[in-house]
């Protein structure tokens, strides 16, 4: 089973206030905020304050960048909707911005993920062990042990390291299975960012969607395709081993082990292995990856109802090889709560699925060029009061500090604007509200979707310089803005 992931959201920095809410997850609702026209400086009393303002590109007649038509699903670059979002006069004034722009790759990977114990990085991606897998492992051990006793009485205690053998060996082969994923997904170009063993089998974690039904298809099947190769290599090993010995067991345990794990995963429906491949039918027969999606979501959750029911029947009735007068109540609790646990994970992994087709389908929506505000240029010592004065005569929401050659240096925080009374504001310098601009906070105006957010991700702050190609100054992206409209557009529902 493998889950494609990494289209996030963009957190902010350790400056940013207690009121913006962080991740996708947020509650799908707006801030607007306070208008900004009653909101006077001591210099001008009826200018606009450009903190208080509502997020947005600083012009009252710019069209709401979440209002765009919703994506297909399919990667949408930013350059055809340069046109119809930039504002009629631009952001005023501009200057030339030092050489880094980050433009679709970002300068720095965001640190590595986590999720237990890390065992090794094949083809280069960290496989980890999670701590639930050994609490899995030690059921296993002592179930097969107690089947050992019953087949094979002469171990005694030693029946328990050999089915702790066979827990170690049978998530090799799970192993094994995500591998084939990650392998097949680098094979596509498709960004792996970690394989994680847990409680019921394993996961990767592949960040981009395959391009094509295609692609997705063979991505999907060739994970199950292993487990019954390997189920075929442990039958082969059986024949010259004799039955009724520890080698003979353990090869019949770990080829039952791999054709259950492959028929299980065929299942049709999300988050397995069967229910992507449905989705790459559908995707195929509508051209429309999100109507496969919700066909592979749904099936995937009548799925789980009926593990959660038919489950315990199948193992009470013996069609599971179990002779019904041999199951205690202890049994038929332990069955009710295995069915429970996969029912609550396929439902949960079916329901995650939608949400990442979803946000994936909406991404194309946030672009930089449409979210960024107008700025002007301050220099170090001009008073913050002088500043937003600036600002709002230029119908501008952002301070960039810049030097006497107009090379932007930091950006004004709106958070350290906000924390400045306004009768101190004529005697504090924007320098002392600024942050310093690192390579990371340079971004291209061009960018959209995913791209945009992982760069956001690679260096979280609460304010970016968005600059032309040529390095001219567009404007300032707050991580606020592309929260808020990440949520909006969420919200919406799919066409």
């Amino acid at each position: 089973m493998d889950v494609s992931g990494g289209s996030g959201q963009p957190r902010s920095g350790n400056d940013e206030p207690a009121e913006h809410p962080a991740g996708p997850t947020a509650p799908a609702t707006e801030h607007p905020g306070p208008r900004p026209d009653d909101a006077p400086t001591p210099e001008n009393p009826d200018a606009t304050d450009p903190t208080d303002a509502p997020h947005g590109t600083g012009d009252p007649d710019a069209t709401d960048p979440t209002d765009a038509p919703h994506g297909t699903g399919e990667p949408e670059t930013a350059a055809d909707d340069t046109a119809d979002t930039t504002p009629a006069d631009g952001p005023e004034p501009r200057s030339h911005a030092e050489s880094g722009i980050a433009k679709g790759k970002p300068p720095q990977r965001p640190k590595e993920p986590g999720g237990g114990l890390l065992m090794g990085r094949p083809f280069g991606v960290p496989v980890y062990v999670a701590p639930s897998w050994f609490l899995v492992a030690a059921l296993i051990t002592w179930v097969f042990g107690g089947q050992l006793d019953r087949v094979l009485p002469d171990l005694g205690a030693a029946r328990y390291l050999v089915s702790l053998f066979f827990a170690v060996a049978f998530y090799a082969s799970v192993l094994v299975h995500e591998l084939a994923h990650t392998v097949a997904a680098i094979r596509f170009e498709l960004p792996v960012r970690r394989i994680q063993l847990q409680f019921f089998g394993g996961v990767s974690e592949i960040e981009k969607e395959a391009e094509t039904p295609g692609r997705e298809f063979v991505l999907a099947f060739v994970g199950p395709l292993f487990s019954l190769i390997l189920a075929g290599v442990f039958y082969l090993a059986m024949k010259p081993v004799q039955p009724g010995t520890v080698p003979g067991v353990l090869l019949a345990g770990l080829m039952i082990s791999n054709l259950i794990v492959a028929a299980f995963n065929l299942l049709p429906g999300l988050p397995l292995d069967g229910g992507r491949m449905l989705r790459a039918v559908v995707w195929k027969i509508t051209g429309k990856p999100m109507s496969g999606t919700i066909a592979a979501a749904w099936v995937g959750r009548a799925l789980a109802l009926s593990v959660l029911v038919g489950l315990p029947v199948l193992n009470q009735s013996g069609a599971l090889g179990n002779s019904g007068q041999d199951i205690s109540g202890m049994d038929t609790v332990t069955d009710a709560l295995l069915a429970a646990i996969l029912a609550a994970i396929i439902w949960t992994g079916a329901g995650n699925s939608l949400r990442m087709a979803r946000l994936r389908e909406h991404l194309p929506e946030l672009r930089a060029r449409a979210l960024t505000r107008r700025a002007v240029p301050v220099e170090n010592d001009t008073p913050l009061s002088e500043a937003l004065r600036r600002a709002n005569a230029a119908g501008a929401r952002a301070l960039v500090v810049v030097d006497a050659d107009g090379t932007p240096l930091s950006l004004v925080r709106e958070a350290a604007i906000v924390g400045v009374p306004e009768h101190r504001r004529p005697w504090v310098a924007v320098s002392g509200l600024a942050q310093e601009l690192t390579d990371g906070m340079r971004v291209s105006a061009e960018l959209a979707g995913e791209e945009l957010l992982d760069v956001l991700r690679a260096t979280p702050a609460t304010e970016y310089l968005v600059v032309e190609e040529t390095g001219e100054i567009y404007g300032v992206l707050s991580a606020a803005d592309v929260e808020r409209a990440f949520v909006k557009a969420m919200a919406r529902p799919t066409p």
